[in-house]
């Protein structure tokens, strides 16, 4: 079994971090531990950085609760090991023609205490996630159901929501649009079904393993501060596809000790989405080729104020935006496993391979910043600032950009470090000139990054930006049925996005871990949530 071992000890120890504090084994350690490790090639032995939340799919807030839901309960659909979406407890799925009515045919399944799976789980679900005493910070995935918003904010009443069991096996949802990813969404743990028998009985069921109940693969059977155990559940509709019979997750609040515990075969996992692997060990794990790295639905840009010069100008944007060398910065601050941003879209959903530009492309950014000025009657620019909330990643990413922007514009940029909620205030009241941003995709449809910009009052638009053709293509995006015309559209979109330059990208966000070479067939979707179902310890 290929684990760090004595020569990524030895790497460390050159880079000035010291070995010792992450523990490696002697080889005959190793020897002992492998022979041990035969008996585990059932149980998967994980680690929490933190200690668990509410075991209830409508509280999980983070990828590392969302992977701990993925074992615990089953949803209409679920992503397969292909990425792609494939019936779960739905078995079929009809969409109406004008594509706002979806009506989800349920199968034979199980909650573990025995009682059956039904539509009205599911309704019951989706309202108790909508309903403002839940106070359940991803209800807003909701909001494409007709009345969700309304209903979640108070405006309206629960029963107004636009879904509902029309019998036992049979969930009828109407939309507020047409929503081309809908059933994908529905794979995410706020849309999993809630007993709702239990809830109205016992509304703490999810607070101790006793009264636990989900329909996942596996099942709770123990759950602390320190510890979760989950096991193979029995009376999962899909049992014969498990292939795992028990899942430890250890609260191990330390990354270092984390990492020493896989080196020391006493975990068979570290790193993402559990926790974070030790930076200065990157290099060595990689050397080693035994960091996993996978790309997420994630981008780290900085955005212009569009309404104050010299940004209200297109190529001067663009300049400040094609002066970055973001393979610099991937190399020297980020050990090689980000990936340069020259596009607006992540590769989990990219639309145009290469990008929109040449990365570091230094001449194009003096003839562009030297027209842009022109353009504006200037002849020097004013102070520039870049902005961005306390950090020293943060810090050194803009240290270095700022570098750049001297040394291929000739312009000088003050850096502006502020505290998490001044910066947000600032950059809401367009008090700002660059700013550090970046996003998360809730769900892995382009929509989700391009329809940040539509207006330039929408809530999550600081930048000022807006354009009319770009508007006019995202609303078409969502009224055309043919997904290669919608795929069109939407790059269109994104290469307007990109002309215009509001954002400059920086890079797209990876995800890094070591897992025992033995186990197979994890699956690891665009947020970077793992699913274990179909798993296995060969």
């Amino acid at each position: 079994m290929k684990r760090p071992g004595k020569i990524i000890a030895k790497i460390l120890v050159s880079t000035g971090v010291l070995a010792s504090s992450v523990g490696y084994a002697s080889a005959n350690e190793v020897k002992s531990q492998e022979t041990s490790a035969t008996s585990l090639h059932k149980v998967l032995r994980l680690n929490l950085i933190d200690q668990p939340g509410q075991l209830d799919p409508a509280m999980a807030e983070d990828e590392a609760m969302f992977s701990v839901m993925h074992t615990m309960f089953d949803g209409l659909v679920r992503l397969g090991p292909d990425g792609k979406v494939q019936p779960s407890i739905a078995q079929k799925i009809d969409v109406s023609d004008d594509r706002k009515t979806y009506t989800f045919h349920l199968r034979e399944a199980k909650w573990s205490n025995g009682d059956p799976v039904t539509a009205h789980d599911f309704e019951y679900a989706w309202k108790r996630a909508l309903d403002p005493k839940t106070d359940s910070s991803y209800s807003y995935l909701l909001y494409s159901i007709k009345n969700a918003e309304q209903a979640n904010t108070g405006e309206m009443k629960l029963d107004e929501v636009g879904v509902k069991a029309i019998d036992a096996k049979t969930l009828r949802v109407e939309l507020e649009q047409p929503t081309p990813f809908f059933t994908e969404l529905t794979a995410a743990p706020i849309f999993y079904p809630v007993n709702k028998k239990l809830d109205e009985k016992n509304p703490g069921w999810y607070r101790k393993a006793a009264t636990h109940v989900g329909n996942g693969p596996f099942k709770l059977v123990s759950a602390d501060k320190e510890k979760i155990t989950v096991v193979k559940n029995d009376l999962y509709w899909d049992k014969a596809a498990v292939k795992l019979d028990k899942l430890e997750f250890d609260v191990i609040q330390d990354e270092n000790k984390q990492l020493s515990m896989f080196d020391n075969y006493k975990s068979d996992w570290a790193g993402a989405p559990f926790g974070s692997l030790p930076v200065e060990a990157l290099p060595a794990l990689n050397y080693q080729e035994i960091l996993q790295t996978k790309p997420v639905a994630g981008v780290y840009w900085y955005k212009f104020n569009t309404e104050q010069a010299p940004f209200t100008n297109a190529k001067i944007r663009k300049a400040f935006a094609y002066a970055m060398n973001r393979q610099a910065i991937d190399e020297v601050l980020l050990d090689g496993v980000q990936i340069p941003a020259t596009g607006a879209l992540p590769p989990t959903m990219n639309l145009k391979k290469d990008g929109y530009f040449k990365d570091n492309d230094q001449e194009t950014a003096k003839k562009l910043l030297a027209e842009g000025m022109k353009e504006l009657g200037m002849t020097k620019l004013p102070p520039i600032t870049l902005s961005y909330n306390k950090s020293e990643h943060h810090r050194l990413v803009a240290e270095m950009i700022q570098k750049q922007w001297k040394q291929t514009l000739g312009v000088d940029v003050t850096l502006h470090d502020q505290e998490w909620k001044v910066f947000l205030e600032d950059v809401k009241n367009g008090k700002y000139q660059i700013a550090r941003t970046g996003w998360h995709a809730d769900y892995n449809d382009p929509s989700n990054y391009l329809e940040l910009l539509k207006e330039k009052d929408g809530s999550s638009n600081d930048t000022g930006w807006e354009n009319k053709k770009y508007q006019e293509l995202l609303n078409q995006s969502v009224t055309v049925k043919d997904p290669e015309k919608r795929k069109q559209l939407l790059a269109q979109a994104e290469a307007i996005l990109m002309e215009e330059m509001p954002v400059a990208p920086v890079y797209f966000y990876t995800r890094h871990w070591v897992q025992d070479e033995k186990l197979k067939d994890v699956v690891m979707d665009h947020q970077g949530v793992v699913d274990y179902k179909w798993a296995s310890k060969e």
